[in-house]
C-alpha cells in the first residue's frame, strides 16, 4: 500500500519527481485501496447521470470509446478523489505550485468495441484554450485491470522533451503529427502502462500517449484528473475553467463520502462546445 498521510502535502520521494521530471510519467501501485476502488467502479456503473452525459470518440477506424467529462469537481465521490490530498499535493510537487482542477473525465472503453486513442499530447488540445504554457498534467486511475489486450495507456518515455507537437484530426480525435511520432517511436522508449485498479498514473501534458482498442471480454474503465497551474492561467475563456481555487480534502474523506452523493450539480461537458 502506498502510504500517505491525510495531511501529508509531500506525498512524493525527490526521486519520485526526478522521475518524472526525466521520463515524464510517474505510476504508483495502490494509490487506492481496494476498498476506494470498489467505491469508484459503484458510482461509475450506478450513476445514471454520468452515463446520460456521456459522449463518443471514434478513432481512425470508426470504432467508438465513450466518455463523460465534467469541469468542476463538486462534493460528489469523484470530485472528492480529484480534490484530495494524495493526488492534489503530488500534482503541486510535480507541476512546483498550485495547481487547480481542470477537469475530470470517466473512461469507458467497452469489450470489444472500445476504440483506440489515437498519439497525442494533452497539451495538444489544450493550447488551443489559451494555455500559454505547458504546466499541466493529468492522473489516470485504473479503475479495471488494464492490459495490452483491453487497450492499457501507452507512453513515450521521454517525449514530454520534444515540446508541443502540431495536431490534426483523425476520425473524431485529434492526434500529434503522424510523420513526428514515427520519428519519436524510432527513438523513445515504448511503455505499455499495465496496471492494477487502484493504481495512479501521473503523466505530463507534452507526454506523447495513447492507447489500442478494446479487442478483449473485458472492459477497461479509468478515471483520470487533470490539473492546472494556477501560475497558468489561460489568458482567454475555453470550454474548461480558468483559475478557479482548488478547495483540497483529506485523503480519508473519500470513504467518508462513499456512493452517497450523487453528480447531480456537476456541470458536464457538451461535446458540442470543444472547439480545440
Amino acid at each position: 500500500m502506498h502510504e500517505l498521510s491525510p495531511d501529508n502535502i509531500h506525498p512524493l520521494r525527490d526521486e519520485q519527481v526526478a522521475q518524472f521530471a526525466r521520463d515524464g510519467y510517474l505510476m504508483i501501485a495502490d494509490l487506492f485501496d481496494a476498498e476506494e476502488v470498489e467505491l469508484m467502479i459503484g458510482v461509475a456503473k450506478a450513476d445514471r447521470l454520468l452515463h446520460a452525459h456521456a459522449f463518443g470518440r471514434k478513432d481512425a477506424e470508426g470504432r467508438e470509446s465513450r466518455l463523460s467529462l465534467w469541469n468542476h469537481p463538486g462534493d460528489d465521490l469523484f470530485g472528492v478523489v480529484s480534490r484530495s490530498r494524495r493526488i492534489v499535493d503530488a500534482m503541486e510537487q510535480l507541476l512546483r505550485g498550485e495547481v487547480y482542477h481542470y477537469h475530470s473525465k470517466l473512461m469507458l472503453k467497452e469489450p470489444f468495441v472500445g476504440g483506440a486513442w489515437e498519439w497525442h499530447q494533452d497539451y495538444g488540445y489544450w493550447y488551443q484554450n489559451g494555455c500559454l504554457f505547458p504546466c499541466m498534467a493529468s492522473c489516470l486511475i485504473a479503475l479495471d485491470p488494464a492490459t495490452r489486450e483491453n487497450g492499457c495507456l501507452q507512453v513515450l518515455k521521454g517525449s514530454h522533451h520534444m515540446g508541443r507537437i502540431e495536431h490534426g484530426r483523425f476520425g473524431d480525435q485529434t492526434g500529434a503529427d503522424p510523420e513526428r511520432v514515427h520519428a519519436a517511436r524510432q527513438r523513445l522508449e515504448h511503455v505499455y502502462c499495465e496496471a492494477a485498479p487502484g493504481t495512479g498514473v501521473f503523466f505530463h501534458g507534452n507526454l506523447l500517449h495513447a492507447s489500442a482498442a478494446n479487442g478483449s471480454p473485458n472492459s477497461r474503465w479509468s478515471l483520470i484528473c487533470c490539473y492546472n497551474a494556477a501560475r497558468n492561467d489561460p489568458y482567454k475563456e475555453s470550454h474548461h475553467p480558468r483559475y478557479t481555487p482548488l478547495r483540497k480534502v483529506p485523503d480519508a474523506a473519500i470513504k467518508e463520502v462513499g456512493a452517497r452523493v450523487s453528480s447531480a450539480e456537476k456541470d458536464f461537458l457538451d461535446p458540442a462546445s470543444d472547439k480545440s
